[in-house]
């Protein structure tokens, strides 16, 4: 049985973690400050975990978090393009100052490993499809360059502390417990619940951006995957996680009509700015790697979060 701390335990990602590691007999840490998190991510499984409430931000917080942890699986951060540009500082506080902290206090702590949540969104708008891990990356927003940069630390302390580090570039991760009411949040939560509302939906842009979207089991199964695998292969590296499929907001907002009942149709709002237009990953790295297949398919994902929508 191994000490698995997750941070930003309250979002929808860290809080599936936990409960998948949960289900294999682990034992979990976690800490969330709630500035996107949510405490009823946790209501059902909060005596089961040792909780902290705290902030990357205080150093002396992530030292005592990370005592006598085995793998780091490191979730928070403000996972939001546009509020980047509209708040770089404060991106960067969060995003980079925070992912140093903890990096500081993993090291002291001789933890075993440190899986990092990165993000699709450092290979910024280049043409090139699919996205593999040896183009150069070309960040467009503030949150891009964030995650970036915290990607180059985790690399660096790899190679100066000998700390293992393993970075996973997000492909849109959608599903349960995902927050539709936050301005920042996935595009499919929104959707999804609009929907299931019987309102109309917003597309910003023509909706013929495509993404490849990935079902939160795919995401969840990439980190413990990420913190098994041999250091040979993976310490020190960066990996997409993702599907290797792409689909149009358009040919999203047509899936999703028969399962939420909805039968008008989307308005379109202008660009968001610092959004890319097409992303697709390569996932045959992550494949060799890791071991990872995506075990959960688009439809059957989308399938899976409209009923979990619909049962809140």
């Amino acid at each position: 049985m191994a000490l698995y701390l997750i941070s930003g335990i309250g979002g929808f990602i860290g809080s599936s973690l936990a409960r998948e590691l949960l289900s294999r007999g682990e034992q979990v840490r976690g800490f969330d400050n709630f500035s996107t998190g949510k405490r009823e991510n946790l209501t059902e499984i909060l005596d089961l975990i040792d909780f902290r409430e705290a902030d990357l931000g205080d150093l002396a917080a992530m030292h005592a978090a990370c005592g006598g942890v085995d793998f780091v699986l490191h979730q928070a951060a403000i996972p939001s393009v546009p509020k980047s540009v509209l708040d770089p500082l404060g991106s960067n506080r969060a995003n980079v100052d925070g992912t140093v902290n903890l990096l500081v206090a993993a090291r002291d702590a001789k933890v075993k490993r440190v899986v990092y949540a990165a993000s699709s969104s450092a290979y910024g708008d280049t043409p090139t499809l699919p996205k593999i891990e040896t183009m150069k990356p070309d960040p467009i927003s503030p949150y891009a360059v964030a995650k970036l940069a915290s990607e180059h630390y985790l690399i660096s302390f790899y190679r100066c502390y000998q700390l293992e580090t393993v970075a996973l570039r997000y492909f849109n991760i959608f599903g349960p417990r995902q927050d539709p009411t936050s301005p920042y949040s996935g595009v499919l939560a929104k959707f999804i619940t609009v929907m299931l509302r019987g309102e109309q939906p917003t597309i910003f842009g023509d909706g013929e951006q495509s993404r490849d979207f990935t079902y939160i089991d795919n995401a969840v199964e990439a980190n413990l995957l990420a913190c098994k695998a041999p250091a040979s292969k993976a310490a020190g590296q960066v990996f997409n996680v993702a599907t290797g499929h792409r689909c149009t907001l358009n040919e999203t907002f047509k899936l999703l009509q028969p399962l939420t009942s909805y039968t008008g149709q989307p308005k379109y709002g202008p660009e968001r700015g610092g959004d890319i237009k097409h992303s697709l990953a390569d996932i045959s790295k992550a494949e060799a790697a890791l071991g990872y297949k995506p075990k959960v398919d688009f439809q059957e994902g989308l399938r899976r979060t409209v009923e979990w929508y619909r049962s809140r």
